[in-house]
């Protein structure tokens, strides 16, 4: 039996949701699986992978073949890797030690790069905000500014107002 690791879609129209899943090669999408290795959420930024790495690793080495998808995200989180290193421990080329040991390097210059991602597009999005709030600063002082100029002008012509009144009522008492 022809197996292949594949994706298998969740989630509601517009917001999919993947299940990596084992099945027949003959098997639909969405249809009858073996086993469930893991789940993969393209709509986060980066994209979340919850991956049974020892059944994925196992299910490669006994011939499955992944999907062009499922061979990203397994090249992400290391399983090609893991299962190089691990051929490369059958032929001899090094000892089991030495193969975790890149592995665990790989994997911590992986997550560092993952974290700066996150942290670049933290930074992005606090000097946004920063930028937004300084823009709504700079409106609203034009808005005080404005009113400011209304004010004193309405206050102007409300003194002049009260000015002409009073010369009137000096005037006619001065004629008299």
């Amino acid at each position: 039996m022809a197996t292949k690791i594949r994706l298998q879609r969740g989630g509601r129209k517009g917001y999919a949701f993947y299940r990596i899943v084992i099945a027949d090669v003959r098997a639909p999408r969405d249809g009858k699986f073996t086993e469930k290795i893991g789940t993969y959420n393209p709509n986060t930024n980066p994209a979340t992978v919850d991956l049974n790495f020892e059944r994925a690793l196992y299910w490669l080495e006994c011939g499955a073949q992944p999907t062009d998808t499922v061979r990203n995200i397994f090249s992400r989180e290391g399983v090609l890797l893991m299962k190089h290193l691990k051929g490369g421990v059958k032929k001899g080329a090094f000892d089991e030690a030495t193969a975790q040991a890149k592995f665990d390097a790989w994997k911590q210059a992986k997550t560092a790069g993952f974290d700066a991602v996150k942290n670049a597009s933290a930074k992005a999005k606090a000097q946004a905000k920063a930028a937004a709030v300084e823009a709504e600063k700079k409106k609203a002082e034009e808005i005080a500014k404005k009113v400011a100029e209304k004010k004193a002008a309405a206050q102007a012509a409300a003194a002049e107002a009260e000015a002409e009144a009073t010369q009137t009522e000096e005037a006619p008492a001065e004629e008299a």
